[in-house]
């Protein structure tokens, strides 16, 4: 089984700040590059952090309203020190959670989700910046053909891995979703099965009607 790599997803051409780049400057360079964050790097081009839209518009958030309609929003000392900053470095949001090339999807899908972030720079063994990958670009593996994941679950996993006769368990696949049919010797391999086609880059959801012929779950209970 392949799985792709966030080296394959990632995008390489990243635009890029210094620690002294100005406000209007990020501003400038999210507009013409239609990207909605850069991350800010030193001068080994390590990432220190990422500046985003949202990092931006607390300036903005942090003006007085001129017809007076709404408040002046409270805002934490940190909050405001960005509020107030004019520099990269200032505005940033660090440090910079990264990723490396060689992790999976799930491995960078995990970490967006824990950190609450929407990207994730990606760096060599040396820290140094290689590319970015995005929410966007981790989904794009749900855009693979069905074809291609119903050839890896039927090849390499039922027959290769799991060592199954294709005409004992066959896979059909519609837009992702995995349905499963047919045949297998014991019982404990359906959650085996199911819990492996789910790990296959692409597939939505797994379902299906398949049997057994011996009931091991007793045996392995100590049950007589």
């Amino acid at each position: 089984m392949h799985h792709r790599t966030v080296e394959e997803l990632m995008s390489r051409n990243v635009v890029r700040a210094r620690r002294d780049t100005p406000f209007k400057e990020l501003v400038r360079l999210l507009q013409e590059n239609d990207v909605t964050a850069v991350p800010v790097v030193d001068e080994l081009d390590r990432p220190l952090g990422v500046v985003s839209e949202a990092d931006l518009l607390r300036k903005s958030a942090d003006q007085a309203d001129p017809s007076g309609r709404t408040p002046v929003p409270y805002l934490e000392a940190w909050e405001r020190a960005k509020a107030e900053g004019s520099r990269a470095e200032e505005l940033m949001s660090a440090p910079a959670v990264c990723a490396r090339p060689e992790w999976t999807v799930v491995e960078a899908a995990r970490l967006m989700e824990a950190q609450q972030v929407k990207r994730l720079p990606v760096v060599d063994e040396t820290d140094r910046l290689l590319g970015i990958v995005s929410r966007g670009d981790l989904l794009r593996v749900f855009l693979r053909r069905d074809e291609a994941i119903r050839e890896e679950i039927t090849g390499d996993l039922l027959r290769s891995t799991m060592r199954l006769d294709p005409r004992d368990v066959s896979a059909e696949v519609r837009d992702g979703r995995v349905t499963l049919a047919g045949t297998v010797e014991y019982r404990s391999l359906l959650p085996v099965i199911e819990q492996l086609c789910r790990g296959v880059d692409g597939v939505v959801s797994v379902s299906g009607n398949l049997s057994y012929r011996k009931d091991d779950s007793r045996d392995a209970s100590g049950d007589s």
